[in-house]
């Protein structure tokens, strides 16, 4: 935290490096960070991340420039300093075999439920009442933007962009193998309306509901300019676009798809969440995830040492094992599998079929 603690002295054991620099970049949306190993002035092979041991000094800016130590020398072969770049990365000092237990002990020492209690406490409540109030605010704007066409957004956001539609085309994929003529389809946390509306102009009768008033709403107007396009199809019944939790949706749907939600919930609550959405598709459930991998936990566990407004949503990963589990307990069968992942975003796919 203190500037002056970062000198480019080669005598001072805490940047000399007879190991890797990594420059990691930090995910806000899953608190992840990113950690490709930069080869040095001599080859070091690769890093294990058990071999992840040394203290990791981060001081994060929102100014667009580098923040650079005081007395910074020129990079040599035993020296170099750590940095901020201007796109959200960071170049990382880590020490030798001494210094195992200072990460390891860091990482073990983040407690991401105490901090996502405290998060959804300071948000105004339960789970569900904090992503709402979450994506009725301040993540109706940021979203709004990533799930839009504006080039007002940062690298970051334009990568999970173009990582959901990536999903959402998948998707499209597989409905579109027979015609969507009337077929009911109900997209249950649709947001912007990113995946209800091309449904509906392919003709699927589409109800699409969001637990955000202004995401629904959002939608609504896309929509509406979309369908009003020279050439474009309107289906024989309007879509609807209504706000309400995933727990308070009913009806019955040939196909029912909950497309990038469950990241917000915990396991106990996805549980619940799958045999609800179960219990509105007649044929199928399309379902995605963040996936529960050693790698992704550990990267979550660092950015959970990183504070910031961005984890009022908090970001929960799923085992696969679990989600299937649950569909099955539900009476459905994962029959395909899809996965989507850039740099940002991180999104498993299941198309499971009634049993």
């Amino acid at each position: 935290r203190d500037p002056s603690l970062f000198s480019s002295s080669t005598d001072d054991p805490r940047i000399l490096l007879p190991t890797p620099v990594i420059k990691t970049t930090f995910n806000p949306i899953l608190g992840e960070c990113t950690l490709p190993v930069e080869q040095a002035s001599r080859p070091f092979g690769r890093i294990s991340v058990a071999a992840m041991h040394a203290s990791i000094c981060l001081k994060p800016t929102p100014l667009s420039r580098a923040f650079v130590p005081r007395g910074t020398a020129p990079r040599s072969r035993h020296c170099r300093p750590f940095r901020v770049m201007d796109d959200g990365s960071a170049l990382l000092a880590v020490g030798g075999t001494a210094a195992v237990a200072a990460v390891s002990a860091a990482l073990l020492a983040a407690d991401p439920e105490k901090r996502r209690a405290v998060q959804t406490q300071e948000a105004g409540g339960n789970e569900l009442e904090a992503v709402a109030n979450y994506f009725n605010t301040q993540g109706f704007e940021r979203w709004n933007r990533i799930y839009g066409t504006t080039d007002n957004v940062n690298k970051v956001q334009l990568d999970i962009r173009e990582g959901h539609a990536v999903t959402v085309s998948k998707v499209l994929n597989w409905l579109g193998e027979a015609s969507l003529d009337g077929v009911t389809i109900a997209d249950i946390g649709c947001g912007t309306g990113s995946l209800a509306i091309p449904l509906a102009l392919k003709g699927a009768s589409v109800t699409a509901s969001d637990i955000s008033e202004a995401m629904a709403k959002e939608a609504e107007q896309r929509y509406k300019a979309a369908s009003s396009e020279p050439g474009a199809k309107k289906p024989r019944k309007a879509p609807t676009f209504q706000a309400q939790d995933l727990e308070s949706c009913s009806g019955c749907f040939d196909t029912v798809a909950c497309i990038d939600v469950m990241i917000h919930y915990p396991q106990d609550k996805v549980n619940g969440m799958i045999k609800h959405l179960a219990g509105l598709a007649d044929k199928r459930l399309i379902i995605s995830f963040a996936p529960k991998t050693f790698f992704y936990t550990w990267l979550q566990r660092v950015g959970n040492l990183f504070p910031g407004p961005s984890k009022a949503t908090r970001a929960y990963l799923h085992a696969e094992a679990d989600i299937e589990a649950a569909l099955a307990s539900a009476g459905f069968k994962v029959t395909r599998k899809e996965m989507t992942a850039t740099k940002f975003y991180f999104s498993r796919l299941f198309y499971a079929e009634r049993l």
